[in-house]
């Protein structure tokens, strides 16, 4: 069972600091809560990838195929010759197409964001209420009791006011 290393600081620079120090001693992710944005997070702890964009992609993708091939099926089925023109015809299919391809992009960002935000919760994160009013809290995933004195030491010479130890995540 993983524990999880929690400091919390006065300032955002001191918090920023020990991210950055967990991140350079070699420990994965560390995450920063705060009260209020701090510019130069990306810069210490790297840009998270966005999959949002290719959940709308492939949604949208999935939709266009769909909704021409649900019109041209249809056609196809349900022959209706009209004036001499062809069966599957595509001016009137593109219609049925656009929707579907706006309709399933949009459902698929929508879960999309919802899988990427992780909700709903499954397990419980680890959190500072402290964090949500005055104070920034830096959490760090620890493997074992040895990695936990690290996080901790590195931790305390950032500046921590307070440094809990929480249960983890299996």
């Amino acid at each position: 069972m993983a524990i999880n290393a929690l400091g919390l600081f006065d300032a955002p620079s001191s918090a920023l600091e020990a991210a950055g120090e967990l991140k350079g001693a070699g420990f994965e992710a560390p995450e920063i809560i705060s009260p209020i944005p701090i510019h130069g997070v990306e810069k210490v702890l790297g840009k998270k990838k966005n999959i949002i964009k290719r959940f709308t992609f492939f949604g949208a993708l999935f939709g266009g195929i769909g909704g021409f091939a649900l019109a041209a099926g249809t056609a196809v089925l349900y022959v209706h010759v009209t004036g001499g023109r062809p069966v599957i015809a595509i001016p009137p299919f593109l219609i049925i197409t656009y929707e579907l391809t706006i309709l399933c992009g949009i459902l698929a960002t929508v879960a999309g964001f919802f899988l990427s935000s992780r909700l709903p919760a499954m397990r419980d994160r680890v959190y500072a209420p402290e964090a949500a009013v005055d104070k920034f809290a830096v959490t760090v995933e620890c493997e074992d009791s040895e990695q936990f004195r690290r996080a901790h030491e590195i931790l305390q010479n950032a500046g921590a006011e307070e440094i809990r130890e929480l249960g983890g995540s299996e």
